[in-house]
Parts: C-alpha cells; sequence; structure tokens
C-alpha cells in the first residue's frame, strides 16, 4: 500500500519535514516513490511553512494512496488558510497566559524571601 507521509529531517529541536509518496513498509527516513512538497514546522519571518505539489497528491490519492493524519491536516491547512489564523491567536493567548504565570509565581517568591529575612 502506497502512503503520503512525513520524512524527517533538519537537525535536533530544528525539524524540517519533506513529504513524501513511498511504500507503508518502507521507513520513515528511508526510500520514498516521490516527494511532493515539504513542511516547516518552526519557520518564522519570512520562511515558508509548507508548500505542497496540490496535483502531484491528487493524482497519488487518485491511485489509492492513503495520506497520514498530519498530511490530512496539512492539506485542510493549504485549502483553509483561516485555520493557521486560528492556530496563530490561540498560540499567542496560550503564550501570554504562561507568560503571566511566571510573573506571578516569580513575585510570589520573592515576597516569601523578603518575609524570611
Amino acid at each position: 500500500m502506497v502512503v503520503i507521509r512525513l520524512s524527517r529531517g533538519g537537525t535536533n529541536k530544528r525539524p524540517f519535514y519533506k513529504v513524501v509518496v513511498a511504500d507503508r513498509r518502507a521507513s520513515r527516513d528511508g526510500a520514498y516513490l516521490e516527494r511532493v512538497g515539504f513542511f516547516n514546522p518552526i519557520a518564522a519571518g519570512g520562511e515558508k511553512r509548507l508548500e505542497l505539489n496540490k496535483e502531484r497528491v491528487t493524482y497519488w490519492m487518485g491511485k489509492g494512496a492513503q495520506p497520514s493524519a498530519r498530511v490530512t491536516s496539512l492539506l485542510l491547512e493549504l485549502d483553509k488558510p483561516e485555520i493557521l489564523e486560528k492556530r496563530k491567536v490561540k498560540n499567542t493567548a496560550r503564550k501570554a497566559k504562561k507568560k503571566a504565570k511566571a510573573t506571578a509565581e516569580s513575585a510570589g517568591k520573592e515576597e516569601a524571601a523578603a518575609e524570611t529575612k
């Protein structure tokens, strides 16, 4: 069976994925039939986060290739860019909440240290 999945590249803590069409029995980073794009989860600034050759993906899916769960979500993201915007808003809110919690904890520690003196 043929699958469309991610093949990991990059270095430690800096992943970069190729979107490949491969035989299910091949190892994750092993031999593949065709590279149809890439995915850079930590893209910043002017870097491209996702690029897929939609024509080749639909060709392979027409031949019976099954996309992995992650590739399916990337295909949806490519079709509906508002999904990416929602994710950015959610991440920003989560980071702000985490920062507020950290400052509250550090203020609590400073007060505790002042009381013990």
